[in-house]
């Protein structure tokens, strides 16, 4: 027992220096600067292993800003607390989709399921026309194509949803952004934590910025999307009785396609255009002309009207430059990326703009020597 004891309360043996050790000072340094590159490159490689869910948690970020605008828009007419104003955005969301579901369904129900009939036969005319005047063009071949623009929504849904696909995906972009709208600051001040003291202050400045412009352009979008898709519906349904041509077939819906599709700049509005002419050299030239004048109507009042109204309260992009960023987006990740392009970009854009101040705002300037 006392040997024990004594075994006990004798001081350990040393062990010495570590392996690891690196006496030269120089070198340590060295050595911690490699390790901490290394987990850079891990961290970026890790970032790009797991990009196709941070993107989604971005989607969710958006549509949480989208209630979040919408609370802030109440709190100037309803002096409530915020839960009950988030809440009401949200039933209103439900309230539309209800709607559309409920009175609007059935007729667009009827128009969807006859719209890919109509567009494949106009495809398989203008082909034909093509072939007429010596492309070689098959439509198998426009096929691939559009299969390989939305492949990259496949990689999405399998890293995320599984086998439920597209809906799974949707759903956690509902259910993440309701849970970030419920309690914004609850999440910042998570993000802040991880962030050294000094930089607090600028991590809460940069993303005060990017909070503000991003309901601003989302706000501009929604505006953008409700004004093209009801003046779409308005002037296809009676536009064309005005000269005698007859509605155009479908027009609840291509007015639906066009609004929805305005989320996405550029491309959706290419996209939503090309529909509509087929659509309408579906019930003969007149009419065809006539949805090419629709489009060119729609377009000019957003570009000449809507977009410089909206662009001089939100951040600029150059056209060019979110064009490229949706091509690259798209074909990494989908339709999601291309859809999330343009925020993304914007709060890229103001990340840098904050950091460009912040500089000019540290420098001196030094007067003339004497």
């Amino acid at each position: 027992m006392s040997e024990t004891k004594e075994a006990q309360g004798a001081p350990k043996a040393s062990m010495g220096k570590s392996p690891a050790h690196i006496r030269n000072p120089e070198l340590r340094f060295e050595a911690m600067r490699a390790l901490v590159w290394a987990a850079v490159v891990g961290l970026f490689v890790l970032a790009v292993y797991i990009s196709q869910s941070l993107l989604v948690i971005f989607g969710a970020m958006v549509f949480a800003t989208m209630i979040d605008g919408g609370s802030r828009l109440l709190d100037r007419y309803f002096r409530i607390a915020r839960g009950w104003r988030v809440a009401m955005v949200i039933v209103a969301m439900v309230g539309f989709l209800a709607w559309l579901g409920y009175f609007a369904g059935s007729q667009i129900s009827q128009q969807a399921a006859e719209f890919p009939a109509i567009i494949g036969e106009q495809v398989g005319r203008l082909l034909g026309l093509l072939r007429e005047q010596g492309f070689a063009i098959d439509q198998d071949d426009v096929q691939n194509v559009a299969g390989n623009l939305v492949s990259g929504v496949g990689t999405v849904t399998r890293a995320i949803g599984g086998i439920f696909g597209g809906f799974a995906t949707i759903l956690l972009i509902l259910i993440i952004g309701i849970y970030i709208a419920i309690d914004p600051n609850l999440y910042e001040r998570g993000v802040a934590w991880m962030v050294p003291p000094k930089q607090r202050s600028i991590f809460h400045d940069t993303l005060e910025h990017m909070s503000f412009t991003m309901r601003r352009l989302l706000a501009g979008r929604l505006v953008g999307m409700f004004a093209e898709g009801i003046f779409t519906w308005a002037l296809l349904a009676y536009g064309g009785q005005l000269i005698g041509i007859g509605p155009v077939p479908m027009a609840v819906l291509l007015g639906l396609l066009t609004g929805l599709l305005a989320f996405i700049p550029n491309i959706g509005a290419l996209i939503s255009g090309v529909l509509m002419v087929l659509v309408g050299f579906s019930g003969g030239t007149d009419m065809g002309l006539y949805t090419i004048f629709v489009y060119l109507l729609v377009q000019n009042f957003d570009g000449y009207v809507l977009i410089p109204m909206i662009a001089k309260k939100t951040v600029d992009l150059a056209p060019a430059l979110v064009l490229g960023a949706q091509l690259i987006f798209g074909v990494m990740f989908g339709i999601l990326g291309l859809a999330l392009a343009d925020p993304l970009l914007a709060m890229i854009k103001v990340g840098l703009e904050r950091r460009a101040a912040r500089l000019d705002s540290e420098t001196t300037p030094t007067g003339p020597e004497d």
